[in-house]
Parts: structure tokens; sequence; C-alpha cells
């Protein structure tokens, strides 16, 4: 996407005279899924832009597709269900008049688009760059004796024992080609000739190829500090040959094939959470076909076969002149040791207890944390856990689980401390994609004698809160509690961008232990004993929509309003329309959103006081932090939920205040502020759907640098650092 000019993004704010009578355009949202394809195309740039260092935009083009196939598997496979399943309301236009068919049909176009955009990246951008750094992707006729020599040895000692070659005919059926599995289509003909001396007709060979195996095989090093590298289905296809022994191959070429990986759960009382989710994760893999990937060196015949086969439409079909499985990049990012062509290392700063305070608790009972995860270490979250599971003053702990690791400190620390301690963990087993392995940790969790819960049945359990029961030294019994926007996920938070609220204030972790209650026992009870957490789907909605009337209401008096608001995703229209009814009002509204949005920003009469902007960078903006000026009594929240529909209704949601005038100084003056002056990393949503770039001024500022600029900085163990950006405000920017 083209820069504009800073004049071109910015626009004059309107006074703060409520707009009367203004006409309602016909357009008032932006549909959800084309939102998306234009976030992707966001992270896309930054595989594009050559002011990122080489492996790290291999790696922003192969996050691309791994975004792609994830879209393709849930949003793409629901919309098809939809159109099959929902025959007599496929032609019920949406709001631009465009029938779901029509819409597929737009959304289709968009993503071949955005294929060859793909294409294009990698083979003329980033191929070419990598030859000049010395990484060589090379092909099989491309390779010296001894290097075939060498993978030769290998795909005979570790590939070849692992194949296994079909021939499709009446006693051959097509395999079953599992979800993203990455095969080789073949067309033979046999070599022996029929009756008559006429040649036999064509048949199609498949070899699936191992999942076991890497990807990239690195090759022997040349003189020169040269890395090569040849994909999997280059040395396989070389000696596919062999493998069909009788026939000659007239044409071949690398496929994929995406299913739809929706779970679609039976409300059955005789079965548990974990065994409908179990029975769903075995169908997922064998789900319908969504999307054909196939390189374009395959012939038209096989691709005619294979599209039959999977009964695709022909735009589900994608021809490609990269690696199948871009996703699989990945790797070539981790096998490369070369410091000088990824970002530079970076480590959170440490927790440090406050003055005195031997330890964490110590601290707590002084004053509340608040961590900015990765810009300060998430090992700190890690420790209060697991310095929970050895504490013999702590009694009791209750922790959501939602996504993490193999290696988990916390994972671990919750199975020991239930060797002498009662620990009760609730595990959302439908997180996506992460099912199978959250299936494992419950077993294992029970195992060791943790009571584990799976939540309010027909809810996801989203929230991330842990709480602690402790008799301190003095006798007294408190409790401690974390609260967090991102996942129990040391990996993750290693580059997701996050909050975390550690606090031991009698009014927050009595609410948390009242959310426990709700997630292990269903435990209905009055909305304002979840006060002051704002609780989906109970009051969060509600609360939402308050706070934004709150503010249109002292606009409409004459005073100072204004909202600021980071999320990942805005899409409630409920939401949306009181936004723009606090915009008309003259509310002053920033709204920080990394993805889908589907709020129109910047049409007079409706939304003329509402700017969006999306910051993608090096680390993944996944904050959700929402600050209402509430006339100089000013109120921040933040918390798991972003403002879509499935997390104010269908989710367990925690937001939470941050009330600490220190700490609600920091999110204002140091987080916000930062975000609010990026101009390196920003896009601005235009009211066509289009996102700009503002010309930069010099270097220009990025937030996410600044911020470990920031961490990489000493600081005091008696006082939390306070900084701001440079001239910072946090007032309305010059449009």
């Amino acid at each position: 996407m083209s820069r504009k000019s800073a004049a071109s993004t910015p626009r004059k704010r309107s006074s703060k005279t409520p707009r009367r009578n203004a006409p309602t355009p016909p357009k008032r949202y932006f549909n959800r899924d084309e939102s998306w394809l234009r976030f992707n195309e966001r992270v896309l740039e930054e595989a594009a832009d050559a002011h990122n260092p080489l492996l790290e935009r291999v790696k922003f083009l192969a996050i691309t597709a791994s975004n792609l196939d994830e879209f393709l598997e849930i949003r793409i496979a629901g919309e098809l269900q939809r159109l099959e399943d929902e025959d007599g309301l496929a032609q019920r236009p949406d709001e631009d008049g465009l029938t779901p068919e029509q819409r597929m049909r737009r959304i289709s176009a968009r993503l071949h688009t955005f294929a060859a955009a793909q294409d294009a990246c990698w083979n003329d951008q980033l191929l070419p760059a990598l030859r000049s750094a010395k990484i060589h992707l090379r092909r099989w006729k491309q390779l010296s004796e001894p290097e075939r020599l060498f993978a030769a040895r290998f795909y005979h000692d570790q590939v070849d024992p692992l194949l296994t070659p079909v021939t499709i005919d009446p006693s051959h059926p097509f395999p079953r080609v599992l979800n993203k599995a990455l095969c080789l289509a073949l067309l033979l003909r046999h070599k022996r000739k029929i009756a008559g001396g006429a040649r036999s007709s064509t048949a199609l060979g498949v070899i699936t190829v191992p999942r076991s195996l890497p990807r990239l095989i690195a090759l022997p090093q040349r003189p020169g500090g040269h890395r090569d590298f040849l994909f999997l289905d280059e040395l396989i296809e070389a000696h596919a040959d062999r493998m069909f022994r009788g026939y000659e191959v007239l044409s071949r070429g690398a496929f994929r094939v995406t299913r739809n990986s929706n779970l679609y759960m039976q409300e059955e009382e005789s079965r548990s959470v974990l065994e409908s989710v179990r029975s769903e994760l075995h169908n997922r893999r064998k789900g319908d076909a969504v999307r054909l990937q196939i390189d374009t060196s395959a012939s038209d015949e096989i691709v005619e076969r294979l599209r039959t086969n999977f009964e695709l439409e022909p735009w589900q079909v994608f021809r490609t002149s990269t690696p199948v499985n871009l996703s699989r990049l990945m790797n070539l990012y981790s096998e490369v040791k070369a410091p000088e062509l990824k970002f530079p290392e970076f480590t959170g700063r440490e927790y440090k207890p406050l003055g005195k305070a031997k330890d964490i608790f110590e601290d707590l009972r002084q004053r509340d944390i608040l961590m900015h995860h990765p810009y300060e270490n998430f090992a700190a979250i890690e420790n209060f856990i697991a310095a929970a599971a050895s504490d013999p003053l702590v009694i009791s702990m209750k922790q959501t689980l939602y996504r993490t690791s193999a290696d988990s400190t916390i994972f671990r620390a919750l199975t020991e401390a239930a060797q002498s301690k009662d620990v009760t963990v609730v595990v959302e087993l439908m997180a996506r994609f992460d099912e199978a392995s959250n299936i494992r940790w419950a077993r294992e969790l029970e195992d060791a004698g943790v009571q584990v819960y799976h939540g309010v049945f027909g809810l996801k359990t989203h929230c991330k809160l842990a709480l602690l029961v402790r008799q301190d030294p003095d006798g007294v019994i408190r409790r401690y509690a974390h609260l967090g926007t991102g996942n129990y996920n040391p990996e993750t938070n290693r580059f997701y961008t996050d909050l975390s609220l550690l606090t031991s204030r009698p009014e927050i972790t009595e609410a948390v232990q009242r959310v426990f209650r709700y997630l292990t026992a269903d435990w209905e009870t009055d909305a304002d004993a979840y006060k002051p957490l704002l609780v989906a789907p109970i009051t969060l909605a509600k609360d939402t929509l308050r706070l934004i009337e709150r503010e249109a209401a002292h606009a409409r008096a004459g005073k100072p309003a204004r909202i600021v608001a980071k999320m990942n995703a805005l899409l409630d229209q409920a939401t949306i329309e009181a936004l723009y009814s606090a915009s008309n009002a003259g509310v002053q509204i920033e709204l920080i959103i990394r993805g889908m949005c589907g709020l129109r920003p910047g049409v007079p009469g409706m939304s003329e006081n509402i700017r969006v902007r999306s910051i993608v960078g090096r680390f993944l903006e996944h904050t959700r932090v929402f600050c209402f000026a509430n006339d100089g009594a000013e109120e921040i929240y933040a918390g798991s939920a972003d403002w879509m529909s499935r997390n104010l209704f269908e989710r367990c949601e925690v937001v939470f205040p941050v009330d600490d005038p220190l700490l609600s100084q920091r999110i204002r003056e140091e987080i916000l502020t930062a975000y609010l002056r990026d101009d390196r990393k920003v896009r601005f949503l235009q009211s066509d759907g289009e996102y700009t770039r503002p010309a930069i001024e010099g270097r220009g500022f990025s937030a996410q640098e600044w911020l470990m600029d920031q961490a990489r900085k000493p600081t005091s163990a008696t006082a939390p650092k306070q900084t701001k950006p440079r001239n910072a405000k946090l007032t309305p920017s010059k449009r």
C-alpha cells in the first residue's frame, strides 16, 4: 500500500457541539473478513519492508501464510458451510447490498490478489536478498555431485522408509489427505503399450510427505560462508520416478489441501466436554476441503483431477510459484544462525521488590504491580506462581489456562503444588488449534491431583486469572491475584505485548474469587457482586456501553470528553453505534486496533471525531486497555476482551480497573502516548476501508523501539520508573 503524506491522513476534528439531523450514510460497518484481509496485508508490508532485518522479513511472510491458513480453515470454511446449509438465506443481501455468494466472490478475488502478492514478495524481493546474504534455496538440478550424494544419502536413510506412494486406480482409492499435509502429485502413464500398440491412459500418483521430517535440509557448507538448503519435497520429487517403476512420469507438482477446521460440538449430556472435543479433533483432520494450493509446474490435468477429487470450485485452487507451504519458511528463520539478519536480542526488565520487601508477597502488601510484557519479563509472573507452589504459607491456588506451552514453569508449579495444597485449574479445552495440547495438560493435571474444570458450558473461558490464598507471617489470611490481558504462555509472552496486574487489594481479589465460583459452579449472583471487575457475559457489554455513554454525556454538557482504547479487534455493532453516538456528541476518540475493525472512521455526521490506527511491528500488539477521561476523574481498564460480540457474550472475560495513580499515569503517559506518537509502524484507517501511512520526519518514532529503550535503562528498586515519550501529550494530535 502506498504511503501518503501526513496531510492526507489527518483530518480536522469537529467542534464539540453535537451535530443534529446528520445524514446517515448507507454503509456503517466494514465487512469483518475484508477487514481481516487488510490486516494480513499490513503484515505482508512488513515482509516487504527493507528496513526490517532480512530473516525477520522471511518470518513476517511465514506469518502471513499461517494467518491465511487459519482464516480459510475457520472463517471461509464456516461461510461456505452456511451457504450450503442455509440455502433459503443465501441470497439475503448485507449492508453493502451483496448476497453471501457475491461477498464470497469478492473475498475470493482478494484472496487470489493477496496470494499473488505473497509470491511476488518471495520471488522478487526475499529470494534475491537471501542470495545476496549467501543464503540459497537450491533446486535439485542446481546441486553439485557431492551435494547430490549427500542429499541422496539423507533420502535413503531417513526419508524413503517413511514414504507410501499410491497409484490411484479402482483398487487403490485416493488417500485421505490430512489437513495442510504436504503432498506430491504425479501424472503417470504405464510404459507398457496396450493391444494395438496404443499408449495406456494416464493415472495419478500421490505421495504424502511425512510431517515428522524437517522441511528444509541443510547442505554441506560451501567455501565463502554460503548457507545452502534443499526443500524436502524437492528431494522427494527428484526420487519419485523410482517409486513408480513401470510408469513414465509426465508431470509433477507439490500440493497442499486446507480443510474445514471448525469444531461442531454436540451438546450431549452423556459426553463430557473433554471427550466431545477429543472426538471432534479427530474429525477436524479430515474436514471438507476449502483450498487447494499447487505448484505452477503441475499440469492442468493434475490440477483438474485434484480439484474434482476434493470437490472444489475453480476459485478455490491457488497455483503458486513459491514453496507451497510458505509458513514453513519459519524453519529457515530458526535454521540460519545469523544475528545480523535478525532483530537484536531483547530481554525485558527483571522484577525487583520495592524497598526492603523480602519477597513478592510483602511487596504486594505495599502496592499494586503493573507489568508491560515483553518490556518487563514475564518470568515475574511465572515466579509468582512458582513461589506460591513452594511456599508453605500458601493454602490454595486457583488459575485459568487458555494456552500454555510444553515446558511451562507455571504448569510444573501447579502439578507440584497439588501435592500439598488445594489447587484448582480451569482449562479451556476449545482454545483454537491448542485443543489437543490442552486435553493432554488437563489429563496430566488431574493425574497430579489438581481439580480440573472446563468452565461454564457453552462459554469459552478466556479470562486470565490466578488467585492465591496465603496465611501471612502476621497470621492474617490474604488473597493475592494476577489479572492479565495475555495467556500464561512464556513462549508467546516474549513477542506479544500484554499487561499484567498483581495485587492484594481485597476488593479486587474477592471479585476474582467470585469469578472462579462462577467458572466452577455456574454461580449465579447479583451482577454487582463482581464489581469492580467487568465480567462477560454478565456485565461487560452493558458496562462498556455505559462508560462510552458517560463520555458522550460529558461532551453534551460541554465538559472535556475523550476515549483512548487499544485492542485487537472491534466488531460488535452495538459498541460501534455507541462510539458513533459519542463522536456525534463531540467525544474525541482514539482507537488503536491491531486487526479487524468494523467501525468506519472519519465520516461527517457519523464518526468524524474518531481516528483508528493499527500498529504492526516486531511484537504482536495484544494488549487490551481502555481509557475514559470522565471529566477529569479518569478511569483506566485492561483485560482479556476485545470489543467483539464473541468476547462480550460468548466467553468468560474479565476486564479490571487500574486505580493506582502511579500505574494509571504510566498507562496514560508512557504506554498509550507512545502508541499515539508512533509514525513508523502505524497505519491509519480511512473511511473507504483502506489504510495509509503518514510521512515520516527524520527517523520517525516507533512505540515498540522506544519502550524497549526504556526497559533497557536501569531503574531503582525503590520505586517504579515513570517516563514518557519526549513532548508527549495524551491529547488530540493534529489532523
